[in-house]
């Protein structure tokens, strides 16, 4: 049987008794947003917005983004990043469960130094396989062509967050490449690994 959203009591300032509140909107109200499905343009327009939101509301206090997503579109991937690069308020971003593919690249887009995986966290990298729908597009040599640049896009975002050269970004993203937290943290995705900071 489907759990559904649940419902937490908050207590508004000017009221005397709680009110039941969907969890989600709850924890959005202390800055954390969570990606826990594939990326498409529906989700990314969401957190885009919360994104702008919050930070226009504060833009001193961080935002954090939860991700546990297989990956997804590309383009609507892409305005995720480009978001999270110009909102005033710094993203920290949480690996909790898988980062594939384009959620590698977001995890990898958190303000650096405040990038983190849990330590049974995985993250996985590859090249972007399509960008558009099958059904609506016409030439193939075009789509191959805007494939190719976004792909040159991608490739220069992990050499600047990670500090690799772009040979060996090239070479990984030939292939699904699966990593654990403690590897991506050497690989330079992500900053920290939640065991070190308890230990």
């Amino acid at each position: 049987m489907p759990v559904g959203v649940p419902k937490v009591p908050y207590l508004m300032p000017e009221e005397d008794e709680a009110s039941w509140v969907d969890l989600y909107h709850r924890l959005y109200e202390e800055r954390l947003l969570f990606l826990g499905q594939e990326i498409n343009s529906e989700i990314s327009n969401q957190l885009n917005g919360l994104m702008v939101f919050l930070s226009l509301q504060d833009k001193t206090k961080d935002l954090y983004l939860f991700i546990n997503s297989p990956g997804g579109e590309l383009i609507s991937g892409m305005a995720m990043f480009d978001t999270m690069q110009f909102v005033e308020a710094e993203v920290q971003t949480v690996c909790v469960g898988i980062a594939a593919s384009m959620a590698s690249l977001l995890l990898l887009g958190g303000e650096i130094t405040k990038r983190l995986a849990f330590s049974h966290a995985r993250v996985m990298m590859h090249e972007p396989a399509s960008v558009f729908d099958e059904d609506k597009t016409g030439e193939c040599v075009l789509e191959a062509d805007e494939i190719l640049k976004m792909y040159i896009g991608i490739i220069n975002v992990y050499v600047q967050r990670t500090g690799k050269p772009v040979w060996q970004i090239a070479i990984d993203m030939k292939r699904d490449i699966f990593m654990s937290a403690e590897e991506a943290q050497a690989y330079g995705i992500v900053d920290t690994v939640a065991d070190d900071i308890f230990s």
